[in-house]
């Protein structure tokens, strides 16, 4: 997955800007193609620029990336140093890495972040530094972090542009695009703890056919922030604003522009049919087939397909088993992987051999294929 973020990186870091008149209110703005990282839209979108609240994407991701969602653990009185939203922690208060994450996602609980960064990296400091970390990582060089909730400070800063690949990459964690995409979530939390009901900020969720997310974010300083996703007809577009104060109406025009941009195209490559040998069985060979591969990219040239199978195989195979996989890329750059696997099962040898015979059917059958 870290591969896959600096593709798409370096997607919308240097693939050319599509033409259009479109203009939105906010100070920065960026659409990509949440498959590849193409960028569709931008509106200085490589200026640096506090993010508030979007910072959770990052704080999110780490606490998902980390596991364990149903650790539970005591909050205290240090934890809580923070100001700002909250969904509500008390100290003393017993509470899972799931509800955290939930709490950070749909009520943009900066306690949840602090409680998060503390639990994680020992101190906010500690886990600021796993964040840029992270980033560095990625080649987010334009972004760096100072706080863990997006509390405005010196030097917190991101563009909108690596702010969209970042939630691409992040959508691709299953734990975080479910909790991006909750309208609610009733959560169980407290001392002792007890049912609670969250619902989320983000109004795209309701206003938007087909939205998966992901995350707002306000202070004085940086304006109203909005990162916003929307899959349909199997095309995911990423559009981010800045300093926006009309975001809904912003990112309902952006999200409309951006999946109208993508284009989907069903991808065969040159071979779609191997017959790998298989060795102790009756079975002489095995069939795997490979279906029309749906791009969602703006580009439909300089599409390829990689297949990696092996060159024989040993019995039993059971039908279904992943054999392989074949890799699909867009001018060099990976854009989906899918597993291959046996049309058809091959079962041992039906009657016992000897040894001997069993290495003479191996070497004669081994000499023949290949």
């Amino acid at each position: 997955m870290k591969r896959l973020l600096c593709l798409v990186l370096c997607a919308v870091l240097l693939s050319g800007v599509r033409i259009s008149a479109m203009a939105v209110s906010a100070k920065a703005a960026a659409v990509i193609n949440g498959d590849t990282g193409e960028i569709l839209f931008s509106q200085n979108a490589d200026e640096k620029l506090p993010m508030a609240s979007t910072t959770k994407i990052m704080t999110a991701l780490l606490l998902c990336e980390h596991g364990e969602p149903e650790k539970e653990i005591t909050v205290t009185a240090d934890m809580l140093r923070v100001e700002g939203s909250s969904m509500g922690l008390l100290a003393g208060d017993r509470v899972t890495y799931h509800d955290l994450l939930y709490g950070m996602m749909l009520a943009s609980g900066n306690d949840a972040a602090n409680v998060t960064a503390i639990a994680l990296g020992g101190s906010v400091e500690q886990f600021v530094e796993k964040m840029n970390a992270k980033a560095a990582e990625f080649g987010l060089n334009n972004t760096h972090f100072v706080t863990p909730s997006g509390l405005d400070a010196d030097g917190h800063y991101t563009t909108a542009a690596e702010l969209a690949a970042l939630a691409a990459y992040a959508l691709k964690n299953e734990s975080f695009a479910k909790a991006a995409a909750s309208e609610s979530a009733v959560l169980n939390y407290g001392n002792p703890p007890y049912r609670r009901s969250l619902k989320n900020h983000n109004k795209m969720l309701k206003l938007y056919n087909g939205a998966v997310g992901v995350k707002t974010g306000f202070t004085k300083k940086s304006g109203r922030c909005l990162v916003s996703a929307a899959r349909q007809d199997g095309k995911l577009a990423v559009a981010v604003t800045l300093n926006d104060p009309n975001d809904w109406e912003d990112h309902a025009a952006l999200l409309d522009f951006g999946l109208s941009e993508i284009k989907q195209t069903d991808y065969s490559p040159k071979t779609s049919m191997y017959a790998i040998p298989v060795i102790g069985s009756d079975t002489e060979k095995l069939q795997v087939f490979i279906e029309p591969y749906t791009v969602n990219t703006l580009e439909t040239q300089n599409i390829n397909c990689t297949v990696n199978l092996p060159k024989f195989l040993y019995a039993p195979i059971k039908k279904g088993e992943v054999l392989g996989s074949a890799v699909y890329t867009l001018n060099g750059k990976v854009i989906g992987t899918v597993e291959l696997k046996a049309l058809t099962g091959a079962e041992p040898y039906s009657e016992p051999l000897g040894i001997a015979e069993i290495l003479i059917r191996n070497i004669k059958y081994i000499f023949l294929n290949f």
